[in-house]
């Protein structure tokens, strides 16, 4: 009976282990979230590595705050970026920008995270008002960014004392991004699928302010 006992304590310690660790395989993996757009879908990756930011974007998203949202600022071959409260009921024209929630976050930085093309990434106040960096609670910005050569990237760095790694370099004259934000905004997801999306409403035309003439709204949901 004893041996039954033990034996079955044994199957149960097994049994919970492999739940535990399923669990736990099911709990670090990246949340993934789509943002639909009279252009296209695109699909995006949140890094795990930036818990703080994942979280509370999730958070957002499941609030369907982002709903009907613009693409506020738009700059060729720099960045789209939208999340903006006051853009849902904004007049043609209005200047936007200034909108968030009353928090913000702390900077979650991390060096295999990088501006590269379809980064996504938590705007912020300039470091004269944020010297902490702390990120906007809901205003964001994918990159599209442009390529760059090595004689760019090393003057680059040579003005902004900064240290370009060779492997983010290859990507940067490959792919494309922007470098020059790297270690100053939270980088915290990357696209996966709808790049193309990204360039359609980069090319828009702005105003003065870099607001799209068209309103770009968006909606974000949840994918599994």
């Amino acid at each position: 009976m004893l041996r039954k006992i033990l034996y079955a304590a044994v199957l149960l310690t097994i049994i919970s282990c492999s739940a535990s660790k399923n669990a736990s395989v099911k709990e670090t993996r990246s949340k993934k979230i789509m943002i639909a757009t009279d252009y296209g879908n695109i699909v995006l990756k949140l890094y795990n590595k930036t818990p703080l930011h994942r979280d509370n974007f999730v958070k957002l998203v499941k609030e369907h705050f982002f709903d009907s949202l613009l693409f506020h600022r738009v700059i060729k071959d720099f960045m789209i970026q939208g999340g903006d409260p006051e853009s849902k009921h904004a007049k043609q024209g209005q200047l936007l920008g200034e909108g968030s929630l009353k928090y913000t976050l702390p900077p979650e930085f991390d060096t295999s995270l990088f501006h590269k093309k379809g980064a996504l990434a938590a705007a912020r106040e300039s470091d004269a008002d944020n010297p902490q960096k702390r990120s906007s609670s809901t205003q964001f910005y994918i990159v599209q960014g442009k390529t760059f050569t090595d004689n760019q990237m090393n003057k680059m760095e040579e003005k902004l004392k900064i240290k370009i790694p060779e492997n983010h370099r290859q990507v940067y004259r490959t792919i494309g991004g922007d470098p020059f934000l790297d270690m100053n905004y939270t980088v915290f997801g990357e696209v996966i699928s709808g790049l193309d999306v990204i360039d359609k409403i980069a090319n828009e035309p702005t105003d003065e302010n870099n607001r799209p003439l068209k309103n770009i709204r968006m909606k974000i949901t949840l994918v599994k």
